[in-house]
């Protein structure tokens, strides 16, 4: 399975078949689609408007789903369209999960539903962020696909993965060379929900933020590394970073000007995926030496 070095991030629900083809069309190996359904229902579209493409979940939440359905609906995609499908895995969140178990026993139960199904260790990949987690991708799974993260967070997953695991982690970015103007657009996606959800902050201070760094709407520097931003030569080289430190590929989520609040929770911002969308995705491409289709 070819993911390729960068991959674009969408959320499953904004995403079309006719997105998915042109992402392809832009020299992007693969989709990463955030909340797929419990079934995967909506893949089989995107695959089958693409000729190479991959599809993979970023992420699947366990507890949204049932391990028996999501091998079955595996299975019914490999058979169309086989090693075109990297199934993305993690826990959710205790704040959004009324029925929160130990995450660790809860994925591991998972996990062994899937292997009494067949569905091939190599087909999955844990969106890691502790120590726990990162050895339990690397004992059960093909790697790690982590969310909300920086270059020092890829350095210690590779070290904790050892040097074959996949680590495919997930980079926003801002294609705006002006600083205030890039964090005023970065800052609301970050801190509403991210940080409110005691899984990310956890990790963030694991990472040297501090307090203050999570304080209200989130510290200049905090921003900066969980947003990259600048020209697209400036982004290029922050992706490229997570590469330096260990990763082998990393998913480009695109923050834009463009959003409107999610019709569950008021103050969360979603992006809006338009023509300014897509010309971000071929700005970058060209600077990261992306050749199109």
């Amino acid at each position: 399975m070819n993911l390729g070095e960068f991959g674009v991030w969408q959320p499953g629900y904004a995403t079309t078949p006719q997105m998915a083809k042109r992402i392809e069309d832009l020299g992007y190996a693969t989709l990463w689609l955030g909340g797929p359904e419990p079934d995967l229902s909506g893949i089989d579209d995107l695959l089958a408007a693409t000729d190479q493409l991959v599809v993979a979940s970023s992420i699947y939440n366990i507890y949204r789903g049932d391990p028996e359905r999501l091998a079955a609906a595996y299975r019914r995609i490999q058979r169309s369209y086989p090693d075109r499908l990297l199934l993305g895995l993690g826990v959710g969140h205790p704040e959004q999960v009324g029925d929160y178990r130990t995450p660790m026993a809860a994925l591991n139960g998972f996990l062994d539903v899937l292997d009494e199904h067949g569905l091939p260790r190599e087909k999955r990949a844990l969106a890691a962020l502790g120590p726990k987690m990162l050895a339990l991708a690397a004992e059960r799974s093909a790697g790690s696909v982590p969310y909300l993260v920086t270059p020092e967070h890829t350095r210690r997953a590779r070290a904790a993965l050892g040097s074959q695991g996949l680590l495919a982690p997930e980079q926003k970015v801002v294609l705006d060379s002006d600083p205030e103007r890039a964090r005023s657009l970065a800052r609301p996606r970050i801190k509403h929900p991210y940080l409110g959800l005691v899984n990310y902050t956890n990790n963030l201070r694991r990472l040297g933020f501090t307090d203050e760094d999570l304080a209200g709407d989130g510290s200049d520097r905090l921003i900066d590394q969980l947003a990259v931003h600048g020209d697209a030569a400036t982004v290029a080289r922050g992706l490229r970073e997570h590469l330096v430190a260990g990763a082998n590929h990393v998913q480009i989520q695109v923050v834009g000007e463009r959003s409107a609040p999610h019709p569950q929770m008021s103050d969360v911002l979603l992006q809006v995926y338009d023509e300014d969308a897509f010309r971000i995705y071929e700005s970058l491409a060209e600077a990261l030496g992306i050749a199109p289709r």
